[in-house]
């Protein structure tokens, strides 16, 4: 990054860091008092974060305020914090039930990113990094948010999506993934075996946040060959079971139907 890339980018976290509970409305000459810049310069930035969506202006005094858009980061970020601390027991109770690689993922973009992780205490094992961006149509925790998405926002991401071949393993056929797509959303839970690291199998759970919709995926990871299909079948019913359950955390109670 260049010199006047970083003074843009210092200049702008002073700009929004300038508006406060006791200062939600500013104008111009407010923020630059207050950073140091000239009026000018303050100005030309706002105008810019207005066209972004990050501050609004009032038509009529034009002052600014903050926009939508850091509401929507503050959501991401009051979710992401709410779930691990929410998670964090659940996994750990789970972990002793299973000796393997328990991980919790969200969804960032068109990925799954990894915010929390226990490893297996077995000397053989998968390791999951945490910050790690992995691909949504490989492995059993991407394909929880595809499976558990709006229809709309699936669709989005299957029209942009290179189904890439990570492993000999991988689905890289669209008419293959919506049929695997199927199977989990009947089933509750997904599993993969070999599709983004070739000696690994894994199941995961969908995590529901108070709206009923997909906040995270909690998933249980090894080595293929611990997982055999009795153990998967186990693993899977554990995974769903710990997932119902930070889901309920989350406030999440799914309606009970009427007999």
């Amino acid at each position: 990054m260049t010199t006047d890339k970083i003074q843009m980018l210092d200049r702008t976290v002073a700009i929004l860091d300038s508006f406060s509970l006791d200062q939600p409305v500013q104008g111009v000459r407010d923020v630059a008092r207050k950073t140091g810049l000239s009026s000018s310069t303050a100005g030309r930035i706002m105008a810019y974060l207005k066209d972004l969506g990050i501050l609004n202006q009032d038509p009529e005094t034009l002052s600014y305020m903050m926009g939508s858009k850091p509401l929507a980061w503050a959501g991401i970020y009051t979710v992401t914090s709410d779930v691990r601390a929410l998670a964090l027991p659940i996994m750990v109770k789970l972990q002793d039930k299973t000796r393997e690689t328990i991980s919790l993922y969200v969804l960032e973009g068109n990925e799954r990113v990894c915010v929390e992780r226990l490893e297996s205490p077995e000397t053989v094992r998968i390791v999951a990094r945490v910050g790690r961006r992995i691909p949504l149509y490989a492995g059993s925790a991407g394909k929880i948010f595809l499976a558990y998405l709006p229809d709309a926002r699936r669709e989005e991401i299957l029209k942009k999506v290179k189904l890439v071949p990570l492993t000999e393993k991988t689905i890289t056929s669209l008419e293959e993934l919506r049929a695997n797509l199927q199977k989990i959303q009947k089933q509750g839970y997904a599993s993969s075996r070999g599709e983004w690291v070739l000696e690994a199998a894994g199941v995961a759970g969908p995590i529901f946040d108070q709206r009923g919709q997909i906040a995270a995926a909690l998933t249980i990871s090894g080595p293929s060959q611990r997982f055999t299909g009795e153990r998967m079948q186990e693993m899977a019913h554990l995974v769903k079971e710990s997932a119902a359950e930070i889901s309920n955390e989350l406030g999440y109670y799914p309606a009970i139907k009427a007999r």
